[in-house]
Protein backbone atom coordinates (compact mmCIF):
# COMPACT_ATOMS: atom_id res chain seq x y z
CA UNK A 1 0.00 0.00 0.00
CA UNK A 2 1.35 3.35 -0.77
CA UNK A 3 0.51 6.82 -0.90
CA UNK A 4 1.71 9.13 -3.24
CA UNK A 5 0.94 12.59 -4.97
CA UNK A 6 -1.65 12.23 -8.16
CA UNK A 7 -1.32 14.78 -10.58
CA UNK A 8 -1.68 12.35 -13.57
CA UNK A 9 -5.44 10.90 -15.03
CA UNK A 10 -5.80 7.05 -13.75
CA UNK A 11 -3.65 4.68 -15.61
CA UNK A 12 -4.62 0.87 -15.56
CA UNK A 13 -2.04 -1.47 -16.30
CA UNK A 14 -2.66 -4.44 -18.89
CA UNK A 15 -5.44 -7.02 -17.77
CA UNK A 16 -7.20 -4.52 -14.72
CA UNK A 17 -10.47 -3.68 -15.54
CA UNK A 18 -11.91 -0.67 -14.25
CA UNK A 19 -14.82 -1.52 -12.72
CA UNK A 20 -16.45 1.50 -10.80
CA UNK A 21 -15.80 4.44 -10.13
CA UNK A 22 -17.84 8.01 -8.12
CA UNK A 23 -17.57 10.02 -5.03
CA UNK A 24 -18.91 11.34 -1.95
CA UNK A 25 -22.02 12.96 -2.46
CA UNK A 26 -22.30 16.34 -1.18
CA UNK A 27 -25.42 15.40 1.19
CA UNK A 28 -23.25 12.51 2.77
CA UNK A 29 -20.92 15.06 3.87
CA UNK A 30 -23.24 17.73 4.87
CA UNK A 31 -24.93 15.68 7.00
CA UNK A 32 -22.31 13.13 8.05
CA UNK A 33 -19.19 14.15 8.09
CA UNK A 34 -19.30 18.26 8.52
CA UNK A 35 -22.86 17.82 11.00
CA UNK A 36 -24.82 20.42 9.68
CA UNK A 37 -27.86 19.48 11.55
CA UNK A 38 -26.03 19.06 14.45
CA UNK A 39 -24.97 22.54 13.91
CA UNK A 40 -28.42 24.08 13.28
CA UNK A 41 -29.75 22.48 16.28
CA UNK A 42 -26.90 24.16 18.60
CA UNK A 43 -28.20 27.63 16.87
CA UNK A 44 -31.69 26.26 17.66
CA UNK A 45 -30.72 25.80 21.30
CA UNK A 46 -29.48 29.14 21.64
CA UNK A 47 -32.54 30.43 19.67
CA UNK A 48 -34.32 29.31 22.43
CA UNK A 49 -31.91 29.78 25.45
CA UNK A 50 -32.00 33.66 24.15
CA UNK A 51 -35.96 33.65 24.21
CA UNK A 52 -36.54 32.25 27.26
CA UNK A 53 -33.83 34.25 29.06
CA UNK A 54 -35.65 37.39 28.05
CA UNK A 55 -38.93 36.17 29.19
CA UNK A 56 -37.22 35.44 32.71
CA UNK A 57 -35.85 39.38 32.51
CA UNK A 58 -39.42 40.21 31.80
CA UNK A 59 -38.67 41.80 28.53
CA UNK A 60 -41.90 41.89 25.89
CA UNK A 61 -41.90 38.66 23.71
CA UNK A 62 -41.19 40.65 20.12
CA UNK A 63 -37.84 42.07 21.76
CA UNK A 64 -37.03 38.40 23.06
CA UNK A 65 -37.55 37.45 19.27
CA UNK A 66 -36.05 40.58 17.96
CA UNK A 67 -32.70 39.52 20.30
CA UNK A 68 -32.75 35.80 19.25
CA UNK A 69 -33.37 36.51 15.38
CA UNK A 70 -29.55 38.29 15.35
CA UNK A 71 -28.29 34.95 15.51
CA UNK A 72 -29.53 34.43 11.75
CA UNK A 73 -26.93 35.74 10.53
CA UNK A 74 -24.09 33.38 11.86
CA UNK A 75 -26.91 30.75 10.92
CA UNK A 76 -26.40 31.59 7.37
CA UNK A 77 -22.75 31.82 7.54
CA UNK A 78 -21.69 28.90 9.07
CA UNK A 79 -24.31 27.14 6.87
CA UNK A 80 -22.42 28.09 3.40
CA UNK A 81 -18.92 27.57 4.80
CA UNK A 82 -20.46 23.76 5.35
CA UNK A 83 -21.68 23.34 2.34
CA UNK A 84 -18.73 24.83 0.94
CA UNK A 85 -16.74 22.61 2.07
CA UNK A 86 -19.06 19.34 1.19
CA UNK A 87 -18.98 20.38 -2.17
CA UNK A 88 -14.91 20.54 -2.39
CA UNK A 89 -14.64 17.07 -0.50
CA UNK A 90 -16.76 16.03 -2.62
CA UNK A 91 -15.53 16.86 -6.21
CA UNK A 92 -11.98 16.49 -5.19
CA UNK A 93 -12.30 12.62 -3.99
CA UNK A 94 -12.32 10.17 -6.63
CA UNK A 95 -12.91 6.46 -5.45
CA UNK A 96 -12.27 3.94 -8.16
CA UNK A 97 -12.60 -0.40 -7.55
CA UNK A 98 -10.61 -1.92 -10.46
CA UNK A 99 -10.23 -6.03 -10.85
CA UNK A 100 -7.07 -5.44 -8.72
CA UNK A 101 -7.06 -2.91 -6.26
CA UNK A 102 -9.31 0.10 -4.61
CA UNK A 103 -8.17 3.63 -5.42
CA UNK A 104 -8.87 6.97 -3.37
CA UNK A 105 -7.98 9.80 -4.62
CA UNK A 106 -8.38 12.82 -2.78
CA UNK A 107 -7.02 16.20 -1.42
CA UNK A 108 -8.13 19.46 -2.33
CA UNK A 109 -4.50 21.27 -1.83
CA UNK A 110 -2.57 18.18 -1.84
CA UNK A 111 -4.16 15.59 -4.13
CA UNK A 112 -3.06 12.34 -2.81
CA UNK A 113 -3.65 8.28 -3.41
CA UNK A 114 -4.01 5.35 -1.48
CA UNK A 115 -3.37 2.16 -3.68
CA UNK A 116 -5.04 -0.58 -1.59
CA UNK A 117 -4.14 -4.03 -3.47
CA UNK A 118 -6.94 -6.73 -3.10
CA UNK A 119 -4.86 -9.02 -1.58
CA UNK A 120 -4.27 -6.29 1.69
CA UNK A 121 -7.82 -6.64 1.85
CA UNK A 122 -8.73 -8.54 4.89
CA UNK A 123 -12.43 -7.10 5.41
CA UNK A 124 -14.63 -5.16 3.54
CA UNK A 125 -18.31 -3.62 5.69
CA UNK A 126 -20.78 -1.54 4.25
CA UNK A 127 -23.58 0.81 6.02
CA UNK A 128 -26.14 1.59 4.30
CA UNK A 129 -28.44 4.59 5.45
CA UNK A 130 -32.29 5.19 4.40
CA UNK A 131 -31.29 8.12 1.09
CA UNK A 132 -29.48 4.80 -0.47
CA UNK A 133 -25.67 6.24 0.19
CA UNK A 134 -23.34 4.39 2.38
CA UNK A 135 -20.44 3.58 3.52
CA UNK A 136 -17.54 0.96 2.93
CA UNK A 137 -14.85 0.65 5.24
CA UNK A 138 -11.98 -1.21 4.78
CA UNK A 139 -9.93 -3.55 6.83
CA UNK A 140 -6.60 -3.55 5.49
CA UNK A 141 -3.28 -5.69 6.45
CA UNK A 142 -0.02 -3.67 5.77
CA UNK A 143 3.46 -2.83 6.92
CA UNK A 144 3.09 0.90 6.17
CA UNK A 145 1.13 2.69 9.22
CA UNK A 146 -1.78 4.77 8.03
CA UNK A 147 -2.20 8.38 9.00
CA UNK A 148 -6.10 8.92 10.09
CA UNK A 149 -5.42 12.87 10.13
CA UNK A 150 -4.04 11.89 6.50
CA UNK A 151 -6.92 9.91 5.00
CA UNK A 152 -9.98 12.59 6.75
CA UNK A 153 -12.53 12.04 6.48
CA UNK A 154 -12.20 8.70 3.86
CA UNK A 155 -11.49 6.57 7.06
CA UNK A 156 -13.85 5.00 9.40
CA UNK A 157 -14.39 7.19 12.37
CA UNK A 158 -12.68 6.68 15.45
CA UNK A 159 -10.64 3.70 14.60
CA UNK A 160 -7.15 5.61 15.42
CA UNK A 161 -5.26 2.28 15.99
CA UNK A 162 -6.11 0.27 13.22
CA UNK A 163 -7.17 2.78 11.08
CA UNK A 164 -9.52 1.21 8.11
CA UNK A 165 -9.41 3.41 4.76
CA UNK A 166 -13.27 4.41 3.60
CA UNK A 167 -15.80 4.85 0.62
CA UNK A 168 -17.32 7.57 2.24
CA UNK A 169 -21.38 8.72 1.47
CA UNK A 170 -21.24 7.15 -1.91
CA UNK A 171 -24.54 6.80 -4.08
CA UNK A 172 -26.43 3.63 -4.41
CA UNK A 173 -23.78 2.24 -1.84
CA UNK A 174 -25.73 -1.50 -2.12
CA UNK A 175 -24.25 -1.83 -5.96
CA UNK A 176 -21.20 -0.72 -5.09
CA UNK A 177 -20.84 -3.16 -2.31
CA UNK A 178 -22.11 -5.89 -4.38
CA UNK A 179 -19.49 -4.95 -7.42
CA UNK A 180 -16.32 -5.19 -4.56
CA UNK A 181 -17.83 -7.98 -2.95
CA UNK A 182 -17.85 -9.65 -6.30
CA UNK A 183 -14.29 -8.33 -7.42
CA UNK A 184 -12.83 -9.50 -4.24
CA UNK A 185 -14.17 -13.30 -4.21
CA UNK A 186 -13.44 -12.79 -7.96
CA UNK A 187 -9.45 -12.32 -6.32
CA UNK A 188 -9.59 -14.57 -3.69
CA UNK A 189 -10.43 -17.42 -5.51
CA UNK A 190 -13.70 -17.77 -3.45
CA UNK A 191 -12.30 -17.87 0.15
CA UNK A 192 -14.61 -14.72 1.19
CA UNK A 193 -17.26 -14.97 4.17
CA UNK A 194 -19.83 -12.54 5.15
CA UNK A 195 -20.24 -10.70 8.48
CA UNK A 196 -22.93 -7.51 9.26
CA UNK A 197 -21.51 -4.43 10.45
CA UNK A 198 -22.84 -2.83 13.24
CA UNK A 199 -26.07 -0.41 12.89
CA UNK A 200 -25.21 3.14 13.20
CA UNK A 201 -27.39 6.33 12.91
CA UNK A 202 -29.35 8.08 10.11
CA UNK A 203 -31.52 5.09 9.90
CA UNK A 204 -29.25 2.50 8.20
CA UNK A 205 -30.58 0.12 5.83
CA UNK A 206 -29.79 -3.91 5.90
CA UNK A 207 -27.48 -5.28 3.58
CA UNK A 208 -27.77 -8.48 1.65
CA UNK A 209 -24.83 -10.71 2.90
CA UNK A 210 -23.65 -11.72 -0.21
CA UNK A 211 -23.31 -8.17 -1.65
CA UNK A 212 -23.21 -5.97 0.91
CA UNK A 213 -20.39 -6.91 3.24
CA UNK A 214 -17.32 -9.37 2.24
CA UNK A 215 -14.17 -10.62 3.76
CA UNK A 216 -11.31 -11.43 1.43
CA UNK A 217 -8.48 -13.46 3.17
Amino acid sequence: MNTRRDQDQLMLPAGERLLWQGQPTVKALLLRVFHLRLVLAYFAALFGARVVTGTLDHQPLAASLGSASSLAIPVVIATVLLTGLAVLYSRTTRYTITSRRVLLQFGAVLPMTLNVPFKQVSRADVKLFSDGSGDLPLGVTAQQRLSYLLLWPHARPWRLNEVEPMLRGVADAREVAEILAKALVAASDGAVTAQPLAAGNDQPQGASAAGAVASAA
